[in-house]
C-alpha cells in the first residue's frame, strides 16, 4: 500500500508495535522441552490481548497463529507437538491485522546453550536486513535491497535463499510489490515510491540457495546439513531514511 495520510501511518504503527511486542514475548518464552504449539499459543494469546488477528490464519487459513521453524525448517513452520531442543536454531515470524491494517516481522536465534555457528549466521542475517533497509529511499530501484543484502552475505560467506523474498504489505499480508529479491536483479526496474509499505526480510544460509515445501504443505525446508536464518521488519519508504514500523514498545520486555 501507499500511505496517504497520518491516520494510515498511525494505524500501521499500531499493528507494527503489536507484532513486534508479540515476537519479543515469544522469544522470551522459549524453553527447552516446550512444543512449538505451546509457543504459538503464547503468541496467539498476545495478539488477542491487543485485539489483533493472526494474518496467516486470516489470509491463508494457516494452522497456527504464527510461523515457527526449527533448524533446516526455515519458513512457514507449522506449530506442532515438536519439542524445542537445546541448541536449536529457531525462527519466529509474526504477522497480524488490526482495523484493516497489516504488519509483518520475524527473527531467528539460537536456543540456549548458544551455538556459536547459529549466532554468527543470525548476526550476519540481521546485518543484511539492516543493510537492505538502509538502502531504501524513494526514487531508488527496488533492486537496491537485494544488492545491499548480497554484499553482506558475500562478506560473511553465506548463501542467500533465492526463492524467498520481501514483499508489499499494509492493507493485506502480501501486496504489490509481491516479490522483492534478496539478490541483485539488474533486470528489476521497479522504483521505490514515497509512502510505500514493504517488508525487508533476507534469508541467509550456510550453503543452500533454494527452499522446498515440506510434506505438510506449508513448511519450507532446506537440506538438513545446512541452516538458514531470517530477520524481517515492515518499513515505510520516505525521501530520506525509511521508517521502521515493527519496533517493540518500551515495555515489550514482559
Amino acid at each position: 500500500m501507499i500511505v496517504k495520510n497520518e491516520e494510515d501511518l498511525e494505524r500501521l504503527r499500531t499493528i507494527g508495535v503489536i507484532v513486534a511486542d508479540t515476537l519479543v514475548l515469544m522469544m522470551q518464552s522459549v524453553k527447552v522441552g516446550m512444543t512449538t504449539l505451546e509457543l504459538d499459543e503464547i503468541g496467539g494469546s498476545c495478539l488477542k490481548r491487543f485485539g489483533a488477528t493472526s494474518a496467516p490464519k486470516l489470509t491463508y487459513n494457516f494452522p497456527g497463529y504464527t510461523c515457527i521453524s526449527l533448524n533446516h525448517e526455515i519458513a512457514h513452520g507449522v506449530p506442532s507437538d515438536k519439542k524445542i531442543q537445546a541448541g536449536d536454531l529457531i525462527n519466529i515470524d509474526v504477522s497480524a491485522e488490526l482495523d484493516g491494517y497489516f504488519a509483518d516481522t520475524g527473527g531467528s536465534f539460537s536456543v540456549s546453550p548458544i551455538n556459536p555457528q547459529n549466532e554468527k549466521l543470525c548476526s550476519a542475517t540481521a546485518k543484511a536486513m539492516y543493510a537492505g533497509i538502509s538502502a531504501v529511499k524513494s526514487g531508488e530501484k527496488l533492486s537496491v535491497i537485494g544488492k545491499s543484502v548480497e554484499k553482506i552475505a558475500n562478506i560473511y560467506k553465506y548463501s542467500i535463499i533465492e526463492n524467498l523474498g520481501s514483499h508489499g504489505v499494509g492493507r493485506a499480508l502480501h501486496e504489490e510489490p509481491k516479490y522483492i529479491s534478496s539478490t541483485f536483479d539488474p533486470k528489476d526496474k521497479r522504483i521505490l515510491k514515497k509512502g510505500m509499505i514493504i517488508t525487508v526480510e533476507p534469508f541467509l544460509s550456510t550453503g543452500e540457495i533454494y527452499a522446498e515445501e515440506g510434506e505438510d504443505g506449508w513448511t519450507l525446508c532446506i537440506n538438513k546439513k545446512h541452516k538458514a536464518a531470517q530477520f524481517e521488519h515492515t518499513i515505510m519508504v520516505t525521501d530520506n531514511e525509511p521508517i521502521i514500523l515493527t519496533i517493540p514498545s518500551a515495555n515489550a520486555f514482559f
